[in-house]
């Protein structure tokens, strides 16, 4: 029998490799969403060039980099959670973050920026951001007054994170929209820390929110992604300009990896947020740690802000020890359940120490007075915990371990 008849369709070896088991008449209801992980998508003869011209015509998939069914799932959801119009899904959270600020300024356009962001961040927008002409100027989000100071009349987009990161501070979203607008200019909140489940700063007037879905959103630290959200026009142009012809198109198994996340956010983030709060309470009794700043603890400068404008208190903390070299040296050691690593928001709780030389040189290169500031939070350095979703008990067990050599 030849290969050609050993096909039912009478197919060449060749042909049958590349369409046997393909019905397109199929019809088939799964439960949760498939990965649909093709590049090309059968079109009419005559819409593929109007789906790259970006016309108005109804083009639903042609070409992956353009969009594809398991990203246009993700930003309905995430739409849905945040209460936007649209979202925007990119391969990882610094396309979105360097995507937005991309659209919005120009050469000769005007920038504040937290003093106090995302490494990655602010290492954006005082490289390649500023060798495109666009200036900056460094703010700190928790003095509404200094924001003000910073503006000029080429000021376009003020950039805020909340709750930042690595200190916690909290920024004032309803002020800061107000102050935006009133200039002309419109508010990027990063809300990666506090999830939709947390805060919702579109409702208190931001004009866009940027998450990276690496962290919570995904929650188990197997897929890098990046959202951003917010009126439908914007966001289409966004989706468009950046995620079309720059190529930032996050994969459609990354995107399915974190819709599935999302399906357990509520519950996780409630999770992360009580052993937070035990956690931080129990460090700050502990005679070995000098501070911990948690938004849920009434020792944090910004409470009743936090009481205001999140539903619970979130995962991430930070704490300064006594003695910190002999408390970090010893991590490796007395540590059984928490890790040291780089990322945060997944299962698996983790710490990090800041050292607030390391940042000033590298990455924030504050002027002498944000970073007197800066040091008014964090001293020389914090460790930064993202709690995970272990028992709370365990974790302050483990941390009971580790202090002890710092003791």
């Amino acid at each position: 029998m030849s290969a050609r008849d050993s096909s039912e369709a009478g197919w060449g070896i060749r042909t049958t490799a590349v369409h046997a088991g393909i019905d397109r008449a199929a019809r088939v209801d799964p439960i949760g969403p498939s990965i649909v992980p093709s590049v090309n998508f059968a079109a009419e003869w005559n819409q593929i060039g109007a789906s790259a011209a970006g016309t108005d015509e109804q083009v639903s998939f042609v070409y992956a980099r353009e969009g594809h069914p398991n990203a246009t799932q993700l930003e309905q959801r995430l739409a849905a959670l945040e209460g936007a119009e649209d979202a925007a899904a990119f391969a990882s959270g610094m396309a979105a973050i360097s995507g937005v600020l991309g659209m919005l300024l120009a050469p000769g356009d005007h920038l504040v920026i937290s003093d106090v962001v995302y490494a990655g961040t602010a290492e954006y927008v005082k490289g390649p951001l500023a060798r495109t002409g666009v200036s900056y100027t460094v703010a700190d989000m928790a003095d509404l007054a200094d924001v003000t100071r910073s503006l000029r009349t080429s000021t376009r987009v003020i950039y805020a994170e909340t709750p930042c990161n690595p200190i916690i501070k909290l920024a004032d979203v309803r002020a800061l929209a107000s102050i935006a607008h009133d200039a002309g200019a419109e508010l990027i909140v990063d809300s990666t820390f506090s999830t939709p489940i947390i805060s919702k700063p579109l409702e208190l007037g931001a004009d866009y929110v940027v998450h990276s879905l690496t962290k919570y959103i995904g929650g188990h630290g197997d897929a890098l992604g990046g959202a951003v959200l917010g009126a439908a026009e914007p966001i289409r142009r966004l989706r468009r300009e950046i995620g079309t012809h720059l190529g930032a198109t996050l994969s459609p198994f990354n995107a399915w990896l974190i819709m599935r996340g999302i399906e357990t956010l509520p519950i996780r983030v409630k999770a992360h947020s009580e052993s937070a709060q035990t956690l931080a309470s129990y460090l700050a009794s502990h005679p070995a740690v000098s501070r911990v700043i948690y938004p849920g603890l009434r020792s944090h400068p910004q409470f009743e802000l936090a009481r205001e404008q999140m539903a619970m208190f979130g995962g991430m903390l930070a704490c300064s020890v006594r003695n910190t070299r002999t408390f970090g040296d010893g991590l490796a050691s007395t540590l059984r359940l928490i890790r040291v690593a780089a990322s945060l928001g997944a299962t698996r709780s983790v710490i990090l120490y800041c050292d607030t030389a390391d940042l000033q040189r590298m990455t924030f290169q504050l002027d002498e007075e944000h970073l007197r500031r800066y040091r008014t939070w964090a001293g020389d350095g914090v460790f930064r915990v993202s709690v995970g979703l272990e028992d709370a008990e365990d974790l302050c067990d483990d941390f009971a371990r580790a202090l002890e050599v710092a003791a």
